[in-house]
């Protein structure tokens, strides 16, 4: 399913990286996450050294830094919410280039960036470096729930048809001399919205019946081979081990 289609975040290559199975590196991501989130916030260097990690990283998989650093637009609204922690947070306060910010507030909003900066990076490495579909797969590989696996599969192979199809509705009622300039034009919005989960619901319907006449009997169909060798678990589990055993030496 969906074969062929690749993700504005997936960045084609053919490093050691990207050779990974989808389900070592997602076990590594996380487990890497996990060794982050239990860091304590004072141990700086710490976290730098975690950043060292992924930059390794992203020079083994041939990942550009300003690939990254763009793609690191969509942690903005954490950015934005612990520069706001200080300014509100109570407690102990310090003055910082003559503004009044509280203690626990800086060392909250630190915490927030350090590793949720750290954290997105390291899903954008994974997304740069394993086309989303195969992610789903080796999700599957992980034993989580098959339905669910399943409905993230048909929400990204539909999620650009839904698209379209919205913008072929636009571009119909903007042929018909409409356009939305006030609240008067909310009704035709939402009759435009029931349209489209009309027709989608519709296509659904359609999909699973298609499915069900070619034998779907509830697991979809994993032409290629995703097993993982030993080598290749340890490669991947390299990145949170170095992780762990830094933090093991920050005690």
């Amino acid at each position: 399913m969906g074969a062929g289609h690749h993700h504005q975040l997936y960045l084609p290559g053919d490093s050691v990286v990207h050779r990974l199975p989808p389900q070592c590196k997602l076990l590594a991501v996380f487990a890497f996450a996990i060794v982050v989130v239990a860091t304590p916030r004072e141990r700086f260097w710490v976290f730098a050294a975690y950043a060292a990690l992924l930059g390794i990283v992203a020079v083994v998989a041939k990942v550009p830094m300003p690939y990254v650093l763009r793609r690191m637009v969509i942690e903005v609204p954490f950015v934005l919410f612990a520069f706001v922690i200080p300014i509100i947070g109570l407690g102990e306060r310090t003055s910082v280039l003559g503004v009044s910010l509280s203690v626990p507030g800086l060392w909250a909003a630190w915490n927030i960036l350090a590793k949720a900066t750290l954290g997105v990076i390291a899903s954008i490495l994974l997304a740069a470096t394993t086309e989303p579909r195969v992610i789903l797969i080796g999700a599957q590989r992980l034993r989580l729930p098959s339905l669910l696996v399943q409905i993230a599969m048909f929400m990204l192979r539909y999620m650009d048809v839904i698209v379209d199809e919205m913008r072929r509705m636009r571009v119909a009622r903007e042929s018909r001399g409409f356009e939305a300039r006030d609240l008067r034009q909310i009704p035709v919005i939402a009759r435009s919205a029931g349209a489209l989960f009309i027709r989608s619901y519709e296509r659904g319907e359609r999909v699973h019946l298609a499915m069900l006449s070619r034998g779907y009997s509830g697991r979809m169909p994993i032409i290629q081979d995703f097993s993982a060798s030993v080598r290749q678990w340890g490669i991947a589990l390299a990145l949170p081990a170095m992780a762990l055993a830094v933090w093991g030496l920050s005690w």
